[in-house]
């Protein structure tokens, strides 16, 4: 499940990043409005988490063109407790509104509420070229063979990579992902991270055909496989 984050607050998008990749769910976040309708018309979100004020493009002004475009749940955020701008805000298609102060607990229970009310809320699996992997049973098949168990991190990162299948993703950006905002991951723990993942969906881990080293920038995913790395770069 894809939810985008979007708020101009550094430290408050990142906790709710935070938050919502430790319930399971992959993030996406921008921090005003332009980059925001960006990220929403790449990565087409099951969710949108939408602050009312932001630079260069109010949230209200966001909400609109996402509207005439689709009808994916968009909780709105706000400082202000002003019934004006709820009502504003639901007006404009809005499916829920939370002001701040949160908790991140009352937040998930929002974001649940949304996506059973859009039924998106039962877990399926996510699959890709040669690729599966069972949100629910948190494991991966390859081709036809057996199901592996995927640890916690394994299987946030698998899942950002499935979720971006063909594209290059920068260090910075898994870490993010898979330990938080301000987490504990560095780029030798993502080495270690993909290293165990290689060795329950490749068939060589030292040669691998799907998750590819892209120097001095990240990894790959090529689900479909192709020519292995010979030099088996972490």
């Amino acid at each position: 499940m894809k939810i985008l984050v979007v708020d101009d607050d550094v430290e408050l998008r990142g906790l709710i990043g935070f938050a919502l990749r430790q319930a399971g769910y992959l993030v996406i976040e921008a921090g005003d409005g332009p980059r925001a309708l960006g990220e929403f018309r790449d990565e087409r979100p099951d969710l949108v988490i939408l602050d009312v004020n932001l630079p260069r493009m109010s949230g209200f002004e966001v909400l609109a063109k996402i509207r005439a475009e689709s009808g994916t749940p968009v909780m709105m955020l706000t400082v202000r407790s002003g019934e004006e701008d709820q009502v504003r805000g639901l007006d404009l298609g809005a499916d829920d509104y939370l002001a701040k102060p949160f908790s991140p607990r009352t937040l998930l229970a929002r974001v649940r509420a949304l996506l059973r009310r859009a039924g998106l809320d039962r877990p399926a699996a996510v699959a890709s070229g040669d690729l599966s992997l069972d949100v629910e049973g948190q494991s991966v098949r390859v081709r036809d063979g057996a199901p592996t168990r995927l640890t916690n991190l394994e299987f946030r990162l698998l899942g950002l990579l499935l979720a971006n299948d063909g594209r290059t993703l920068s260090a910075e950006r898994m870490t993010t992902h898979v330990w938080g905002h301000r987490g504990a991951g560095d780029r030798q723990l993502l080495k270690q991270l993909v290293h165990r993942l290689r060795q329950k969906i490749e068939e060589d881990p030292a040669a691998p055909c799907y998750l590819v080293t892209v120097s001095g920038v990240g990894y790959v995913l090529r689900s479909t496989g192709g020519e292995p790395d010979r030099q088996g770069r972490a």
